[in-house]
């Protein structure tokens, strides 16, 4: 029997008979490891660990444990869905059902049943039926005309449509129990390792996301292997709930939403205005200490401008429609992104080597048509604001300032007590060179400098092949936050596309004219999503620098407002934000409602304070911290604030 070599990811190599699987391999190294392989990357590609492996690999079994094996065992449990509500509702009609970041979910067309989410424990049951017959996930290579054949029978528009748009001998069916599902896979060996089951929610989503078509219903969902997991997750989805920035962000008042303005607009209220022009300073503080030049940009551009950069094919068609002027053919677009608009910056005088690095920084107002479903409260709009910068360098000061790009994010999750996180280095795919643009030389020069940065820069640090855009490699941030959820924050990319088509120069130290490389980086990413997740993050308990109201002023009667607000002017002279609650209602009762502000101090005051020149301080979330004189308090509170925000370096 012929042989293969298997190489595992410690470098260690395996023997074994062509066909064998990586399963046969999992139970080679322990029966335990076996148990709990959902799927196998071989060769970097994921597949299911049950198919034969027929030429030299390296192999990385995937558990649990792996991202890619949540997400194929999450991809499982979609079938096992639909197959459930195959059952409890025959003739139904099946759109697709993929995994997404937690859990999966499945378009469905009813037809004439009804369904709601009360039927979700009824679902939940049957799936776990189903899983406990350990039915194998069998896959099969099948011709486009059985394909058709199979679905014409079944009378499934969707899966018919499906299959007009792909190729003969691309097609494979799956199959578990007795449900069979038009999908190239990967799945996890057999329906048993799936032991817990939620169906969490439902929406409408137009088939093929095109407001055209019928809206079909989508079913979340979320599995685990243990029941354990899924009474965290569900523990952590209602620790999720009471910090929704949605909600928190009515109780304090920070933004909101208008049908008459729009959906996906957002409307920036007076304090949570506030708390984002305190984020912009605070970025700019720093931006201009690591010396990026502010510029300003126009919301619309000619259409011209994004056919040339590309934006044009890529958000064209979801984008909103061109906006037509009084000249005949004249047309403009509510810009996309920042960038191009840059470019032409840096064309409006010649540069020199001497000039570089130039960097270009702005907040600038950007522009999607989100289709309805899609859209979140902050987190997915139709306009939102990017903390945007390009800088424009040559090729060998790529590393440099990529060091100071990471400087400048790490002192942000520092501030903003980001601890936990992970850069993703974004390179190219290995094997296949020709779908990236640009010189090799410049790639090879680029990917190491990052490479290089991330290292020296003691980054906790991933690489990812294949993963990289088509005009250049990337470092993204993936943080996790205070209940445990993963956000991209931040992110520095390398482009040599939008250089060559703007045909960008500068006059290299050789008199000859040479391509700069561009760096794009925004650490916020957008002013809308950064403060939605540092919302939830904090649970509305914003650092002192940063929230709205610092110090609520709280008279004991009426007859000491007077004094309060004098009190407040004083305070507000020193730079701390304060207010008063003069309401004619008891101390407790004022108490318990700035609680519910949280804002961060409360001062109660009356005679004996006023005579006293004294304050009695409370704290938010810890309560009576004693009596300090005013000029103390407000020492306190500015070295608070100081210690927070620190100074950036550079």
């Amino acid at each position: 029997m012929e042989k293969i070599t298997i190489t595992l990811p410690d470098g260690s190599k395996r023997e074994v008979e062509k066909g064998t699987s990586a399963l046969d391999v999992a139970k080679s190294i322990s029966e335990g490891l076996a148990r709990n392989v959902l799927a196998a990357e071989v060769n970097g590609e994921v597949r299911d660990a049950t198919r034969p492996i027929d030429d030299n690999a390296t192999l990385k079994l995937l558990t649990w444990n792996d991202d890619n094996g949540k997400s194929t065992m999450w991809h499982s449990s979609a079938h096992l869905l639909a197959e459930a509500l195959e059952e409890l509702y025959p003739g139904i009609k099946l759109g697709i059902g993929p995994p997404i970041e937690n859990g999966f979910y499945y378009d469905v067309d009813f037809g004439d049943h009804e369904f709601s989410s009360d039927d979700f424990k009824k679902i939940e049951q049957k799936m776990l039926e189903l899983a406990k017959e350990k039915n194998e996930y069998q896959r099969q290579e099948i011709s486009k005309q059985d394909a058709l054949d199979y679905y014409n029978n079944k009378g499934d528009e969707y899966k018919l449509e499906l299959i007009n748009d792909l190729n003969d001998g691309e097609i494979t069916f799956y199959t578990q129990g007795n449900f069979t599902d038009l999908c190239r896979g990967p799945h996890i060996p057999n329906t048993g390792f799936i032991k817990a089951a939620k169906l969490l929610s439902t929406a409408g989503a137009y088939w093929r996301g095109n407001e055209n078509n019928k809206m079909l219903t989508r079913i979340y969902g979320i599995t685990f292997p243990k029941k354990k997991e899924l009474t965290e997750y569900l523990e952590q989805l209602e620790e999720a709930k009471k910090r929704d920035h949605r909600k928190i962000g009515k109780e304090l008042g920070l933004f909101t939403f208008s049908e008459k303005v729009g959906q996906g607009l957002p409307l920036w209220l007076p304090k949570g205005a506030a708390l984002r022009e305190r984020l912009e300073q605070f970025l700019k503080r720093a931006q201009k200490i690591a010396g990026y030049e502010p510029v300003i940009t126009p919301h619309i551009g000619h259409k011209d401008l994004y056919v040339t950069s590309g934006h044009y094919a890529k958000y064209g068609e979801d984008s909103f429609k061109p906006i037509d002027t009084p000249n005949e053919g004249e047309e403009f677009l509510l810009k996309p992104m920042n960038c191009p608009h840059h470019c032409e910056v840096y064309k409006s005088e010649p540069k020199s080597y001497r000039d570089l690095p130039v960097r270009y920084a702005e907040f600038g107002t950007v522009y999607r048509y989100e289709q309805s479903g899609e859209l979140h409260g902050l987190t997915r709009v139709r306009g939102f604001t990017q903390d945007d910068a390009h800088i424009f360098c040559t090729p060998d000061q790529v590393k440099d300032e990529f060091k100071k790009v990471i400087d400048l994010v790490l002192y942000i999750f520092k501030t903003l007590d980001f601890k936990d996180f992970t850069a993703q280095v974004s390179v190219r795919d290995p094997k296949d060179h020709s779908k990236y643009i640009g010189a090799e030389e410049n790639w090879e020069k680029a990917e190491q400098s990052i490479i290089e940065a991330a290292k020296e820069k003691e980054l906790n640090y991933v690489i990812e092949e294949d993963e990289a855009a088509f005009y250049g490699p990337k470092l993204d941030f993936m943080v996790r936050d205070a209940i445990g959820r993963k956000w991209q924050l931040g992110t520095i990319q390398v482009d040599y596309n939008l250089p060559e088509r703007f045909e960008l120069e500068f006059t290299g130290s050789d008199n000859q004219k040479h391509r700069p490389v561009m760096i794009h980086r925004a650490p916020f990413g957008s002013m809308e999503r950064f403060v939605a997740v540092l919302t939830e993050h904090c649970a509305g308990n914003f650092p002192m620098w940063l929230t709205p109201e610092q110090v609520a002023i709280l008279p004991v009667s009426e007859k000491y407002n007077e004094a309060a607000e004098e009190l407040s002017k004083k305070l507000n002279n020193s730079d701390i934000r304060a207010i008063v609650d003069d309401r004619n209602e008891k101390i407790g009762r004022k108490i318990r409602d700035n609680e519910l502000k949280k804002i961060p101090y409360m001062l109660i005051y009356g005679e004996k304070e006023i005579e006293s020149q004294s304050l009695a301080v409370r704290k938010h979330g810890e309560g009576d911290l004693g009596t300090m004189p005013v000029d103390k308090f407000i020492e306190h509170v500015q070295n608070e604030v100081q210690e927070q925000t620190g100074t950036f370096n550079g």
